[in-house]
């Protein structure tokens, strides 16, 4: 398909999409169109109609895809027609019809502050010793920076500034921001590069696996869902949380929601907001013990 191609160039080249994002939507198009190629007999992109995706997400929901799933899929096809539609290869987008499905709202329960002080606190005897001060410093940054999964792994060692106590992360579509580290962290960052320099490793990755190679998602994850699985009973343990848990301490603790969203490395505050939610909480709190009309009020006197 030599318009997908073109359109996986203009992702990466105009628009600074991740190479995670480009082979997503790449492969939701081509699953789209074989469908329709197996069901309608479609081979050109000006061929596809709103039938076709219709009986497309139809299928889709009949396999038990999950609502998320399916959206994620129309606005990778969405995408893809809006950019032919640019290029004067369609006169009209076939997708332009097709809402997104409704879905529910995840509720992400952050660790707390407990918790997190006591995972580290932890001692796997059944690690190395080199996978334990990793292990350490890797959870400590996740709390310390919020940074992602991926800007994690893709973290270099220039990018780090141990003097300064600063991390340079490259975040989503490319974007560049500075996140400032405590004391604490600079200090389990240097026992970890004294460790490190000891395996021979040649890559440039801050963290490496103890053979020297890139550390990968599933061993992150992995790392993550061990240690809290020991001082936390929580459904959901991933690095992902570790995020929102360092974003719900910062606003409980006073942090105003545009630093937030800068540290995060959020284009919008919109998906910083959700970070609020727990603050509210404690401030409803607050405010039904407080205030003199207040029921709650009331009961206590």
């Amino acid at each position: 398909m030599e318009l997908l191609d073109k359109f996986m160039d203009y992702l990466l080249m105009e628009r600074n999409y991740s190479p995670h994002t480009i082979t997503a939507y790449k492969k939701d198009i081509q699953d789209f169109f074989n469908f329709s190629k197996e069901t309608s007999g479609v081979v050109s992109e000006a061929e596809i109609a709103y039938t076709h995706v219709r009986m497309w997400v139809v299928s889709l929901n009949q396999d038990e895809i999950s609502n998320r799933s399916i959206n994620r899929k129309i606005t990778a096809l969405k995408s893809f027609y809006a950019f032919l539609q640019k290029i004067e290869a369609v006169k009209e987008n076939p997708i332009a019809k097709q809402k997104n499905l409704k879905t529910q709202k995840k509720v992400i329960i952050p660790f707390s502050e407990k918790e997190i002080g006591e995972v580290f606190l932890i001692e796997n005897d059944d690690l190395c010793d080199f996978d334990k001060v990793r292990n350490r410093a890797l959870i400590h940054l996740f709390y310390a920076t919020g940074i992602r999964q991926a800007e994690l792994m893709d973290l270099k060692i220039f990018d780090v500034d141990l003097k300064q106590q600063t991390i340079k992360v490259l975040g989503k579509r490319n974007k560049e921001r500075i996140v400032p580290v405590y004391e604490e962290v600079v200090e389990d960052l240097k026992r970890y590069l004294e460790d490190r320099g000891s395996i021979g490793t040649n890559l440039d990755y801050f963290f490496v696996t103890k053979k020297g190679g890139k550390m990968y998602g599933a061993l992150v994850y992995r790392i993550i869902n061990s240690y809290f699985s020991k001082v936390s009973t929580k459904q959901k343990k991933s690095p992902h949380v570790l995020r929102h848990s360092y974003a719900t301490d910062l606003v409980n603790n006073g942090a105003d929601l545009n630093s937030v969203k800068e540290l995060l490395g959020h284009s919008s505050l919109a998906a910083t907001q959700v970070y609020t939610h727990n603050s509210l909480e404690k401030l409803k709190k607050v405010y039904n013990q407080a205030h003199p009309r207040s029921a709650q009020k009331k009961k206590n006197i």
